[in-house]
């Protein structure tokens, strides 16, 4: 039976790795800023959430939408309570268009307890009760998409279609 030698690696190579996940992870973490659905949604209320065009909710029921939900039609029932949250920080408050048909109840901004410059860490949201049937646009907008990054064509409106049925 023949022994090979083990090979421990130094401080020197130990240092190196964690300086190269750390530069990796910071690489990615700043892409993914400024994506154009750079986050999804988790939330502890009961959800209906938008992966397709349109998505439907009944009474008494909430509706959870994120930047996945850019572009898309929600159709929900008067009485819907109708969350809007975009995961970053650049984001404008997300207003509605018709207030007649969907109430504005809450929203505003959130920052992460600790957040690296230029990453936007946080939430942009908006609370809605649907009132009655109609259609309303609820947007946001962003100029940035990061420290001194510039937002490309597409990344910077948030426009989701509300139907609100009976």
């Amino acid at each position: 039976m023949s022994l090979s030698p083990v090979r421990v690696p130094t401080a020197r190579h130990a240092l190196r790795a964690g300086l190269t996940t750390v530069a990796a992870t910071a690489a990615l973490g700043a892409l993914a800023g400024c994506s154009a659905g750079s986050a999804g949604t988790a939330s502890s209320a009961p959800t209906t959430p938008p992966p397709s065009a349109s998505a439907s909710a009944s009474a008494a029921h909430s509706v959870v939408l994120d930047e996945r939900a850019r572009g898309t039609t929600v159709r929900v029932t008067a009485g819907t309570h109708l969350v809007v949250r975009l995961h970053s920080t650049y984001w404008s408050t997300p207003a509605g268009s018709n207030p007649q048909v969907l109430d504005a109840v809450g929203g505003g901004t959130t920052t992460a307890g600790t957040c690296p410059p230029g990453r936007g860490c946080g939430l942009s949201s908006a609370q809605f009760t649907a009132l009655r049937p109609g259609t309303a646009h609820v947007t946001a907008r962003r100029h940035s998409c990061g420290e001194a990054m510039r937002c490309s064509p597409g990344q910077e409106r948030y426009d989701v279609t509300v139907t609100v049925t009976r």
